[in-house]
């Protein structure tokens, strides 16, 4: 079955850098373009990064542009998100997610995407 596990969430001062991970497992990874959400307390789960299937497209909101870095490794089935300068704003359950892309482009909506990890904390303290 389709597992995303997510790793390297955690209490972090404002300023500061995290390194999120997302192992993928059961499905052909590189025909998933990959992306991250987040889910801030009392907002709706929201879109942060998006990586094409070879990762030579991505895209970001506008919240976390020039800040938050998308990445991917294809041999070893996973994907990344480098959180720099981060902001007590940018606390939420992060979550990675899989949208099948052969003949589709990149998206981030959040409807797109087939498969869903269970989460992984970030919480920035200012």
């Amino acid at each position: 079955q389709v597992q995303l596990v997510e790793s390297g969430g955690g209490l972090v001062q404002a300023g500061g850098s995290l390194r999120l991970s997302c192992a993928a497992s059961g499905l052909p990874f590189s025909s998933y373009h990959m992306g991250w959400f987040r889910r801030a307390p009392g907002k709706e789960r929201e879109s942060v990064a998006a990586i094409s299937r070879s990762g030579y497209s991505t895209d970001y909101a506008d919240s976390v542009k020039g800040r938050f870095t998308i990445s991917r490794d294809n041999a070893k089935n996973a994907v990344y998100l480098q959180m720099n300068a981060l902001k007590p704003e940018d606390t939420a359950v992060y979550y990675c997610a899989a949208d099948f892309g052969l003949r589709k482009s990149l998206s981030r909506v959040k409807d797109e995407y087939n498969y869903w990890g269970q989460g992984t904390q970030v919480t920035v303290s200012s």
